[in-house]
Formats: C-alpha cells, structure tokens, sequence
C-alpha cells in the first residue's frame, strides 16, 4: 500500500492559489465532479494526498452498466451474470438481470480524469476557515468547494466522531493471484457476527476480504481465515472504513459527495457507483452555477435536496443491514433458498439498481422522488 503523502524534495513547491472550483479528493466522486465541469470554462484545481489512481480503495466492483455509461469500459477486468451466496445451511446462485464487473482502479481513475479538465496537485488538507482550504503545501481558495476526501468529512464543521463510535463499517480485503468464475459473497457468523466476507476474481487477481457492520469487531483475522479456507495466499492487505449512514451533501458552503456525505449503501457497502452517481448530480449544479444560470446558493439548496430524496432507500437497506445479522442461521439459508426465483430476482435487483441508474450519467434523468424537492429547492 502506498504511504507518500505529497511531493517531496524539489517538486514539493509551495501553493498559494485561487480558483474557480476546488475538489478535494482525486477518487470516483471527485473525479466525477470535475469530469461535469470539463465543458465550464471554468478554472478547476483537484488535490489528493496522493497521485491520480495510485492508492485503491475498494474492491472494484460496480454494475457494468455504469462503466459503458461513463465511458470507462477499458478499465473492464471481468464480467458476473450470478451472484454466488454461501451460509453454514444453503448456497444459492441468484441470476441476476444485470451483469457486475470488476475493473482495474488505477485504469478507471485515469480514464475519468481523461473526461475532466482540471489541474491537479498533491496535497494533504488540513481543514478550512470559510473559502480558504489550509493544506501542508499552502492555501487554497475557491468560492465553489467540494469535500470528496472520505469519511472523515475533513472541510466539515467540528469534530467529527471516529471509530469505532462513528456509523461507519470495517473492512480488510486481500488480493493473491488467482482466478476464478463466480462473484461469492459469505454470509456466516464464523467469521464476522455481523457483516460478510467475499471473494471477487479480476483477470488474474482475487479479491478476498471480511466486512464488519459493528466498526468495534477487527477483521484481519478472519479475512485471514477466508484465504485460507479458500486456498489462497494473505497478500497485498488493504482496508478502509466504510460509511453506513447519509449525511448531509451540504455544510457551511460546502458541497460533499461520495463517502464524505454517505454516500456509500448499507448492507452492500457498495460506494462506487453511488459516489459517481452524486459526483455527477453535484458536477451539474456546480456547472450551472458557474454558468449565471443559478447562484451558488441554489446550486446548494439543490444539490443537498437530491442527495436527501435518497434517504428513503438508503434507510431501507441499513434496516435490513442490521436484521440479517438477528435472523437465525438455518431460517437466513431458508429465506435465501426461497428469493432464487427468476421473478424475484429481477425485481429486486432492477430495484436495488434504480437507487443510482445508469442513465443518470448520459440522460440526467433525475428519479421521481427527487424532482419535487429539488423544484421547492430552486
């Protein structure tokens, strides 16, 4: 795992700048903001505590149609038609209605940044005082800023809460050499009381991990465990936390997308799509701001309405998300045996799916539950 923070030595040149827009944190959210505001004219400044795709956060999955949507299809590294679910009393394959594919990170945020017109520094933020952001190389001011940072929500107001008293889930994932066929996730009290475990093939590379729901119980353990149940090698460790719970897209002037607002699902703890998703929703208010066509004022209103019509479905899945763990071992295998039907399926994952459709990224088309309070919001 990369541990360079910024620049060093000579390239570490100090930064004392204005901009137009400033995105804080060069992953899927920020980059999907910028990516909206490549056509603005507009002068847009991106840093990261790290270079553009170096340092990967996730296990890299997302519904294939997001990536023919943005365009990112060559960053593709294999493609599921099934879900493979195991527990101590079942096994069940469900066939979903829609393909899942694992991509390369690095590749993904390349082309993303590719679509966007932006510079880019590297630069660790340190915090804000109204519309100058202090970072270890200088300060930074923008009249539109965008905290894409992560969980710790760093341009936030006050303290933030931490681990493990913050909603926030854990997970450790590793990733060996190896291939397989089937996208399996582990529901089994063995090795987490409350979360699952996975293991995801990319072309050559296996993504095996444990995610906790309760942020207090560590998984290195039994991510360990998994590999070697599976048979393969505890390599090239990564981990991160992962928010379960919305928080507001707006704070003090600023703009937050991706896990920084919550963005991220509960019970799946699936942030990509979700993260470019509202990066994109963000981008376009950030866009006709920029253009006269409203005030940055408006432009929050807005933008912090679309993420809240959320709410609905993403409180749906954290009740679910803390039912599973309650249900007993042979009644979950039960109830699992009984969704496989073809019908079920299809309606519940073409439901899960319109939470963050695809054709929010080529058509705008903004969900009916959003459209009433982003008009009480104008």
């Amino acid at each position: 795992m990369p541990s360079r923070a910024t620049k060093r030595g000579d390239q570490r040149t100090p930064l004392d700048r204005d901009c137009d827009v400033l995105i804080c944190g060069a992953s899927f959210a920020g980059l999907a903001v910028a990516r909206e505001l490549a056509s603005s004219g507009a002068e847009v400044l991106v840093i990261d505590r790290y270079e553009i795709g170096e340092r990967q956060t996730s296990a890299c999955g997302i519904p294939t149609s997001w990536l023919a949507a943005m365009g990112l299809e060559d960053s593709l590294q294999q493609t599921f038609g099934e879900l493979v679910i195991h527990t101590p009393h079942a096994e069940v394959r469900y066939d979903l209605p829609w393909t899942f594919s694992t991509f390369d990170y690095r590749t993904l945020c390349q082309l993303l940044a590719e679509q966007g017109s932006f510079q880019f520094e590297t630069a660790k933020v340190d915090g804000r005082d109204g519309s100058s952001v202090h970072t270890d190389r200088g300060e930074l001011r923008a009249p539109l800023i965008v905290d894409a940072l992560g969980w710790r929500r760093v341009l936030g107001r006050g303290q933030n809460i931490q681990p493990p008293e913050a909603r926030l889930s854990r997970g450790l994932e590793v990733h060996p050499f190896g291939t397989g066929e089937d996208l399996e996730v582990w529901i089994d009290r063995s090795y987490v009381p409350a979360g699952y475990g996975w293991r995801f093939p990319a072309d050559g590379e296996l993504r095996i991990g444990v995610g906790s729901f309760d942020p207090r119980y560590h998984v290195r353990e039994p991510t360990v465990r998994l590999a070697d149940d599976l048979g393969a090698d505890t390599v090239r460790y990564q981990g991160n936390w992962i928010p379960h719970a919305l928080r507001d897209a707006t704070e003090d002037g600023v703009f937050f997308a991706g896990d920084s607002a919550g963005h991220c699902l509960p019970l799946t703890a699936e942030g990509i799509r979700t993260a470019l998703y509202f990066g994109i929703a963000c981008g376009r208010e950030l866009r006709a701001a920029l253009s006269g066509a409203q005030s940055r004022e408006q432009a929050l209103a807005r933008y912090h309405e679309f993420s809240a019509s959320h709410a609905f479905p993403f409180r749906s899945l954290l009740r679910m998300q803390r039912l599973v763990p309650r249900v007993a071992p042979r009644l979950l295998g039960g109830a699992l045996r009984a969704m496989e039907a073809k019908r079920f399926v299809d309606f519940s994952f073409n439901h899960y799916l319109n939470i963050a459709h695809p054709d929010f990224a080529t058509a705008g088309v903004v969900p009916r539950r959003a459209q009433a309070r982003i008009a009480s919001a104008a």
